[in-house]
């Protein structure tokens, strides 16, 4: 299985191919950050499974990207990836042509199941996918969630966007070593040795965003 992720955030590509060479032995993960790397990969070679590209990121022009990489595939199936999205990027991007909408919280077994769904020649279009969650807010286990404190929620909805501690910073209006504080403490909660473990050990928790 070779695939193609692309997002710019490289946490998130990292989470993502762990993700997936960890749940499928074996895999092939090419990893970038905009539409014209995909384009570039794409013009070395066509052998590849799946692509996924981020519904916000560099060249992507609304969903035009979906079917400027579709043209260029040679008939490889392209999916969507994000975060939030809502139900007219949902449905537009399947009237373009892509074989599904991937939420990147999904657990690791439910996103190689829809990888070789997709590579199968199905759409894949999650249930959940349809939940519209506040921005910052989390779902999954409440437990759990009711342990964090109000920043704690936000630095780890900020996680899974990829952004750095300077990014999360600027975004919550606070200093940088507050924003490490609150990181350090999440760690603690979830048991893990960084902010990359930290975000892992919440998706594997199904906590999502």
């Amino acid at each position: 299985m070779k695939l193609i992720i692309a997002d710019d955030h490289s946490l998130l590509r990292d989470l993502l191919t762990t993700f997936i060479e960890e749940a499928s032995p074996g895999a092939s993960v090419s990893t970038c950050g905009s539409v014209d790397e995909v384009l570039g990969f794409l013009k070395e070679s066509k052998d590849f499974d799946l692509i996924i590209l981020d519904l916000r990121m560099p060249g992507m022009n609304g969903l035009n990207g979906i079917e400027v990489v579709k043209a260029a595939s040679g008939g490889i199936p392209v999916a969507l990836m994000s975060g939030v999205a809502s139900r007219d990027d949902i449905q537009e991007a399947l009237t373009r042509g892509a074989a599904g909408f991937v939420p990147k919280t999904l657990k690791a077994r439910a996103l190689t199941a829809a990888i070789d769904l997709m590579i199968g020649g199905e759409v894949f279009l999650p249930a959940t996918t349809f939940n519209d969650h506040a921005p910052g807010g989390l779902s999954g286990d409440p437990d759990l969630i009711a342990d964090f404190s109000k920043r704690e929620k936000e630095v780890l909805s900020l996680l899974f966007k990829g952004l750095s501690n300077k990014e999360m910073a600027r975004e919550m209006g606070l200093q940088e070593v507050t924003v490490k504080l609150h990181i350090r403490s999440l760690c603690k909660k979830l048991g893990a040795k960084n902010r990359t473990q930290a975000a892992m050990m919440a998706l594997e928790r199904g906590i999502s965003a």
